[in-house]
């Protein structure tokens, strides 16, 4: 057992160094960039003329869409429609492209969500006393409720990531080489499903601990200042 232990963690960990940690780090840095636009669209106030209210309107009845599909639908079939179904009507991608597209919507519907609560969080006296200092909106979003609302969404974000590293698993379904279909491949091979699947979720957990360690010294780090002003 420990000679196959032996011989398998290495193809495993490459695995997950290689496309696992990349893949998760890639879509959800993407997924933010969406999460964040998404969120500011649903709760920002139309400005402007009318032509310019009903399209914001229509922009945010689109967003709001988008995070209903996804958080509605399972993310194996997502990644299935993109990967196998969109060549259909003519778009294709290969599949790493699928595998970061899907999860990249996927993570951005839901941060949306978590974005979107830890901003309405703050109180309209953040923005009040901000605005009576002359700042614009712009400045007032940036530099005011975005950093606190950070410090509130980092929680249910690192989870949200945490869980992406592991729903990369899902992306052996699209012929992904990732850690998970390269368990599979040696288990074919040596006829030890249970050692090879056990290995693999060994493998995980380690991933997902250290992530866990980082999360709980970034929420440290980001909270200091609040623990030190309530002493």
């Amino acid at each position: 057992m420990w000679q196959i232990i032996q011989s398998s963690l290495p193809e495993i960990l490459w695995a997950g160094i290689k496309y696992t940690i990349p893949i998760a780090v890639i879509s959800f840095a993407i997924g933010l960039v969406i999460a964040a636009i998404t969120a500011l669209v649903r709760i920002s106030i139309p400005r402007g003329n009318a032509v310019g209210k009903a399209l914001w309107q229509v922009a945010r009845g689109f967003f709001s869409f988008y995070v209903w599909l996804f958080r509605s639908t399972p993310l194996l079939v997502q990644l299935f429609i993109v990967f196998f179904g969109l060549p259909n009507v003519g778009i294709q991608f290969d599949a790493w492209t699928a595998g970061i597209v899907t999860f990249s919507l996927n993570t951005g519907a839901y941060a949306s969500e978590t974005i979107r609560g830890a901003i309405s969080s703050l109180p309209n006296s953040q923005w009040e006393a901000a605005y009576s200092l002359g700042m614009t909106y712009r400045q007032v979003l940036f530099l005011v409720i975005f950093p606190q609302a950070l410090r509130v969404a980092l929680p249910p974000l690192s989870n949200s990531f945490i869980g992406l590293v592991k729903d990369t698993s899902l992306a052996s379904s699209i012929t992904i080489l990732e850690m998970f279909m390269v368990s599979q491949q040696i288990a074919s091979h040596n006829y030890q499903p249970l050692l090879m699947y056990s290995l693999v979720a060994v493998v995980y957990a380690l991933f997902c601990t250290v992530l866990s360690i980082l999360q709980h010294y970034l929420e440290k780090r980001m909270s200091r200042y609040v623990v030190a002003q309530g002493e």
